[in-house]
């Protein structure tokens, strides 16, 4: 197809859209399916002999190390399970430092030497497996030629059926390491972090008189924006192909402005893949709740319960990959990128976050009585401590090419990490900074002035959506994270500078104890203390402003605009020592993260720019001329006749495009320099000079595609792919 032709194929394709069938029959309730295809505890106990379940439910409710002899018991259970839910084949689930997921499926069939086959799987197949390492990003952690790295079961993250038309396999959530037990993925950092956070947690709640306490373990409720395109018009744009953004599109004549879209009706047909989604994530045991329009147009959201940490993660993973196989029964195509389109919001995932057990619930819960809500201010305290001590880590740990695109824009928070604490808590925070606490700002009620509604209960706060670490309740949310990237990061920083803050807080009152002071002077003395020193990342203001940066500055805190101000922050000193200290990640581990988010920014900016150098000269440079001829043309042969012709429309194409072809020469001589083998030079280089040499490019033609006639111009438009689904 030449010119239009294929934007036009596009359009056609999209008004005969048919849709599949309906997820739910009649007489199916969506409860009913809920972990079905789960191998949760209900199944266990059903399957396993008692003394297996119960150090099974030990390890996993209590944290107690996990007892090797009762692997066969659940290994066999669980095949037999699987293989009657119609498994014909396991894999070992693992979540490299792709950020994505993979597995490597293995037959549950042993050939026997009868000729014959039996389904086999022993207990070290379900602890162990053995996927080779070679191609995927360590970081220096090894060599290449090196390819053995090993998977492990988390026995706390619940194994799986995956259903595919052509067969089931049984998923098995691992860890994944090389051979020197150093972490290769996003897991083992994850459920390290969790541990030494539960651990110094525990010893502040013993301080406030609870014994034999269930492990205290971090809770994750992410929420998942995204972008849904029909796939004809994806197919039609080789950006969106290959990089998962627009490198072109000029700005549609409506866009958000009216915020007609925001919590909208949704329309049918993404109700249908939604619904079609949430079936299948019930089957898995993930607790899809809210489902609602974004902002931007074609921009919508899906937020889950609660759930442990590296539960969520595993979940939040899952469900990235059941959203894109729908998507595509549905004749259409998520888009997961930070920033699909340019000049609407972006999307990120925001990760709620909180601490607790089963017995106590959220510690981040005022309570009932002065003693509760002492417990939940010394919680908060240890929050207000970590973020500012450690801002900077928490700033790195979203840091990408593709979420730069994002931050510190008017959608999302600001670069500069900041706590949002509400008018209530901050109010009491203030009190205690002055040395006393004496009162509390408590619930208010709304009148509406309609006699047909119910007085409504209002809150002591609001929320603060330009806040990047906000107190919303209940629980903390950091809205930095970006939509593409797994939770596993942010929250293994978030327990672990939280380790750091509680082992902090516990040796003050457990000092201060041991000397005779009275317990509950001694908090409120730490209190003060904390509030006094760590006040400055406490801001309830709006984080938009263009008063704030300064602010921010005089407060000492960083404002790292970008991906490449915010990873040295990952090899810092204090950084090294921290993670180190709390045995998280060792000083190579923490390098090899360094070094792979400087890889994969050079990896991300670089293919963007060939991407950008190719569309721009084969795909939308002969549009242009095209229609340049096609206006010569027509001026000469008005001349040829006489008459006199006018020459804007010639003059209107022609400056553009003299403009797109210098653009693309500067790109092109960009990309060919030749650069040091440094990866900290050609990370500068794809950000300096890449970067800028893309935005001219574009630039140059996106004016174009609002001069070009619409019937030469070859790319699905901004108004075609957001608005028609």
């Amino acid at each position: 197809m030449t010119g239009n032709a294929a934007r036009l194929q596009a359009l056609k394709d999209v008004e005969a859209y048919v849709p599949p069938t309906v997820s739910f029959v009649g007489e199916e309730a969506p409860g009913q399916v809920f972990g079905e295809n789960v191998f949760n505890k209900v199944v266990m106990k059903q399957r396993l002999p008692k003394s297996v379940y119960k150090s099974v439910i030990a390890t996993i409710e209590h944290g107690v190390k996990l007892d090797p002899l009762v692997a066969d018991a659940v290994a066999s259970a669980m095949k037999d399970w699987a293989l009657e839910k119609g498994a014909t084949h396991y894999a070992h689930v693992f979540y490299p430092l792709t950020g994505l997921t993979a597995e490597k499926h293995d037959s549950f069939l042993e050939p026997e030497s009868d000729g014959t086959a039996i389904a086999e799987f022993a207990g070290k197949t379900l602890v162990q497996g053995e996927p080779d390492a070679s191609s995927f990003p360590n970081g220096g952690l090894r060599n290449t030629f090196e390819a053995r790295g090993y998977t492990g079961w988390d026995v706390t993250s619940p194994a799986y059926v995956l259903e595919n038309p052509n067969g089931n396999t049984l998923c098995i959530p691992t860890v994944f390491i090389s051979m020197t037990g150093e972490a290769l993925d996003h897991k083992t950092p994850l459920l390290r972090s969790q541990q030494a956070m539960g651990e110094q947690a525990e010893r502040i709640l013993k301080l406030f008189g609870h014994t034999n306490l269930n492990h205290v373990v971090s809770f994750c409720g992410p929420e998942q924006e995204y972008f849904l395109v029909d796939r004809h018009f994806f197919l039609a744009r080789p950006d969106l192909l290959n990089a998962g953004r627009t490198l072109f599109g000029a700005k549609p004549p409506k866009g958000q402005e009216f915020d007609d879209h925001y919590f909208g009706a949704i329309p049918e047909r993404v109700l249908g893949f939604m619904m079609d989604t949430e079936r299948e994530l019930f089957k898995l045991g993930i607790p899809a709740k809210t489902r609602h329009n974004e902002v931007a147009p074609g921009q919508f959201e899906i937020a889950p319960m609660f759930e442990r940490g590296n539960v969520a993660s595993d979940h939040q993973q899952l469900l990235m990959t059941t959203f894109k196989t729908i998507a595509k029964k549905h004749g259409m195509e998520i888009l997961f990128h930070e920033k699909p389109f340019s000049g609407v919001n972006g999307s990120g995932k925001h990760v709620n976050f909180s601490l607790g057990n089963n017995e106590l619930g959220s510690l981040f819960v005022p309570g009932d009585n002065p003693h509760d809500n002492a417990q939940f201010l010394v919680f908060c305290a240890a929050t207000i401590r970590a973020v500012h001590l450690y801002g900077g880590l928490l700033r790195a740990s979203v840091a990408s090419a593709s979420n730069d695109h994002r931050l510190g824009a008017n959608e999302a928070p600001p670069a500069i990490i900041s706590i949002f604490l509400g008018d209530q808590l901050a109010d009491i925070f203030d009190q205690i900074a002055k040395g006393s606490l004496t009162s509390s700002k408590g619930k208010g009620k709304m009148t509406i002035g309609v006699d047909t509604l119910p007085v409504l209960p209002t809150d002591p706060g609001d929320r603060n959506r330009t806040s990047p670490f906000a107190f919303t309740g209940n629980r903390f949310e950091f809205r930095a994270p970006g939509s593409l990237q797994t939770v596993a990061a942010p929250m293994t920083t978030i327990n672990t500078i939280m380790a750091d803050s509680l082992d902090y807080i516990a040796n003050k009152l457990e000092a201060a104890v041991a000397e005779g002071t009275d317990f509950d002077a001694a908090v409120q003395t730490l209190l003060t203390e904390i509030i006094t020193e760590h006040g400055a990342v406490v801001f309830n203001g709006n984080g938009y402003s263009a008063e704030w940066p300064i602010e921010a500055e005089k407060r000492g805190l960083k404002n790292l605009k970008t991906t490449l101000d915010a990873l040295p922050e990952l090899i810092t000193e204090p950084a090294l020592e921290l993670f180190q200290k709390y045995k998280v990640f060792n000083h190579r581990e923490m390098h090899s993260r360094y070094e792979i988010g400087l890889e994969q920014y050079i990896l991300t900016v670089g293919v963007e720019a060939r991407l950008t150098a190719e569309i721009g000269a084969t795909v939308i440079l002969p549009a242009a001329v095209r229609y340049q001829t096609e206006v010569a043309v027509n001026v000469g042969a008005l001349k040829a006749v006489g008459v006199e012709a006018d020459t804007t429309a010639l003059d209107e194409v022609s400056a553009p495009i003299s403009e797109l072809r210098a653009a693309l020469a500067t790109l092109k001589s960009a990309l060919a320099a030749e650069l040091p083998h440094d990866a900290w030079a050609e990370a500068k280089h794809a950000q300096d000079e890449l970067l800028p040499a893309m935005l001219a490019v574009r630039a140059a033609a996106d004016a174009l595609e609002e001069i070009v006639a619409d019937d030469l111009w070859p790319l699905p438009t901004y108004q075609e792919m957001l608005y028609v689904l």
